[in-house]
């Protein structure tokens, strides 16, 4: 399985959900999700299964820029701290 990208907006708020495996090739095209949202954001990873160290770091310059990043399970939170720290 692929990533699929669902994007939800409810008033001045709007949640990317991520599913499946999400690796580098994959970071341009949720970059170009985020730049078309407007207002609050938040990724919602609950049902991302794999990523690879690329994306780690994307979500940790998106967490840098006040994008929430939710639902991670705790290897990719974890990983995105050490990646940080």
């Amino acid at each position: 399985m692929t990533l699929r990208i669902e994007r939800h907006s409810h008033g001045s708020r709007t949640t990317i959900r991520l599913i499946g495996r999400m690796q580098a090739e994959h970071v341009s095209e949720v970059q170009n999700q985020i730049e078309e949202s407007e207002g609050d954001l938040t990724l919602d990873l609950e049902e991302v299964t794999l990523v690879d160290v690329e994306v780690i770091r994307f979500l940790g310059r998106c967490e840098a820029r006040a994008i929430n990043v939710v639902n991670g399970s705790p290897y990719i939170t974890d990983w995105i701290a050490r990646e940080q720290g």
